[in-house]
């Protein structure tokens, strides 16, 4: 699929189709395009956590305050950031924004081969960490950034929400 026509079709999709599993090596291809988000200075402090437990599922869903779609996806990524492996590098800067910022590149590249892939999801940022933390029992070393749902999509895609136009975001400098 064309790059462009990926990123136009990439929205939050919340509604899973039920009957159909994600096979393993669909998820496999998803995560090879995580792991080639840049990262600062290489560090690639990520780490992914694939969920298909149903009970994992449901307490990472009463984790993401009660945001019962989660649960109904055939998987779940957790994308968790390893703020020491940016540490080592960058300090203070390293652990608190570029271990994040790194985690949100691999996140995207996560959605947009979802797209390419046929697969539909959802960046679900809106979650209690130390309640995901708990529900996948994560070592102390792992943050968790972003929780996706990943399925295919219910049924037709809804129509793309609007867009803040290019000149409205955007200032020429020199």
């Amino acid at each position: 699929m064309d790059f462009w026509n990926v990123v136009k079709r990439r929205h939050s999709v919340r509604s899973f189709d039920q009957n159909r599993d994600v096979p393993p090596e669909m998820v496999t291809r998803v995560l090879q395009a995580a792991i080639h988000a840049p990262s600062a200075g290489n560090c690639q402090p990520w780490f992914f956590f694939v969920v298909r437990n149903e009970d994992v599922k449901r307490a990472l869903a009463s984790a993401a305050l009660n945001q019962r779609f989660l649960a109904e996806a055939p998987v779940v990524i957790v994308v968790c950031a390893e703020p020491e492996r940016s540490a080592r590098r960058y300090g203070d800067r390293g652990r608190h924004l570029y271990s994040v910022q790194d985690t949100a590149a691999a996140t995207e590249h996560i959605l947009l081969a979802a797209v390419a892939s046929d697969l539909a999801a959802c960046w679900v940022g809106a979650f209690d960490e130390e309640e995901a933390s708990r529900a996948l029992d994560l070592p102390s070393r792992l943050r968790p950034v972003a929780i996706i749902p990943l399925g295919y999509p219910a049924g037709p895609l809804p129509p793309r929400t609007n867009r803040r136009s290019l000149k409205e975001v955007t200032e020429l400098v020199g």
